[in-house]
């Protein structure tokens, strides 16, 4: 296959039904509340094979309010909101402490499906951070543990260094501490699920917290 990037653009296949597949999605069956409907999609999604769909799109805003995005990893979601951890002295760490708003984009390409979620970001209680990071893999913790997240890297040498002291670590002690590991909870007040059709007729069901309390419902044109 050629390097061409324009060549292989044209050669790609969206939703490929050899590989896809697109379910109907009746938006008029839709649960109440967007919590409902996630988990449901979450399920399905590891049903249909999805290699990794508790992978998202993490986008804040720095001090200027410029955007910046990256993939995490979904770590839980409940009536408090939808979490991720990272490292408070991270790059995205310290957006959220000057912007704490954000915005999480999950795509499950084998069913044809996203989900938006946008809203304000809280940190957990430091204990539940300690309970998540614990309960991660040792290999997650020895990242933790190595720290200096966007910090600049002098070279592979220095990263190789310091990482094989944190496995060294986490493989010790499993209880290790991480100061600045911080959970991060994001309260939605805007969701919206994305079912593709392959006449292009896409469902996008959009949800929107009421002040009252509860959440609005309603369609969007594709």
């Amino acid at each position: 296959m050629g390097t061409d990037l324009h060549e292989l653009l044209r050669s790609l296949r969206v939703w490929d039904p050899e590989v896809t597949e697109l379910p109907p999605f009746d938006p008029a069956g839709a649960p109440a509340e967007p919590l409902a409907l996630f988990t449901s999609w979450f399920a399905e999604a590891v049903t249909a094979g999805e290699r990794e769909p508790h992978t998202m799109t993490l986008s804040t805003a720095d001090e200027d309010g410029l955007p910046d995005a990256r993939i995490v990893m979904l770590h839980g979601a409940d009536e408090h909101g939808w979490s991720f951890a990272t490292h408070a002295t991270s790059r995205k760490g310290r957006q959220l402490n000057a912007r704490p708003f954000a915005a999480l984009t999950f795509y499950w390409p084998t069913l044809g499906r996203q989900v938006r979620l946008r809203g304000p970001v809280s940190v957990a209680p430091a204990a539940e951070a300690r309970a998540d990071l614990h309960a991660r893999s040792t290999g997650a913790l020895a990242a933790a543990l190595t720290g200096h997240q966007s910090e600049t890297l002098p070279s592979l040498e220095t990263l190789a260094t310091a990482s094989s002291a944190a496995w060294d670590e986490a493989g010790s002690n499993p209880a290790a501490e991480s100061p600045t590991w911080t959970l991060y909870r994001l309260r939605p007040d805007e969701a919206e699920f994305f079912q593709g059709d392959a006449r292009r007729r896409h469902v996008r069901v959009a949800y929107r917290r009421r002040e009252e309390g509860g959440w609005s419902r309603g369609l969007l044109w594709p």
